[in-house]
């Protein structure tokens, strides 16, 4: 398991959450929610990266059950090719994050319109989580890396 504080990001058509792990990759936590009508959503993601000291971020890319792309795919993709000129970025498949977190939610007493203002962080946390599990369990980094023009990138 590689050393290092990572982010994890739920992009949505709105909202965009992020989330942080701990420096030995154990925890996934919540971070913020922002709100893309506010504010330039990357900016900020390179600047909560750069305040952290992260070493990547970690970007869901929806993706239908059957695996093809959704009609939010490609702006989850445009997101993390302009992420990845500050910051490594990894796109990993995020299929039911947000229902995961929804429901998880749901088990600790929130309801949906409590949920609303902090879902997109919990999506984020679930997808970081994931990210996580999946290295420490496989030995090596999930997820396919971008290069710093946003293409995916080889690895050694």
């Amino acid at each position: 398991m590689r050393r290092g504080i990572r982010i994890g990001v739920d992009v949505g058509r709105a909202r965009v959450g992020v989330a942080r792990c701990d420096p030995d990759g154990l925890l996934a936590t919540p971070v913020e929610t922002i709100q893309r009508a506010d504010v330039d959503v990357v900016a900020r993601i390179a600047a909560i990266a750069a305040e952290l000291g992260a070493i990547e971020a970690v970007v869901g890319l929806p993706v239908s059950l059957s695996g093809g792309d959704t009609p939010s795919t490609q702006d989850a993709r445009d997101i993390a090719a302009a992420l990845a000129s500050t910051i490594p970025v990894r796109l990993v498949d995020e299929r039911l994050s947000t229902v995961t977190a929804s429901a998880a939610m749901r088990a600790a007493g929130r309801s949906s319109r409590q949920q609303r203002a902090s879902i997109d962080q919990a999506a984020a946390v679930v997808i970081l989580q994931h990210a996580l599990d999946s290295e420490r369990s496989a030995g090596r980094a999930p997820g396919e890396l971008l290069d710093d023009g946003g293409a995916a990138a080889t690895e050694d």
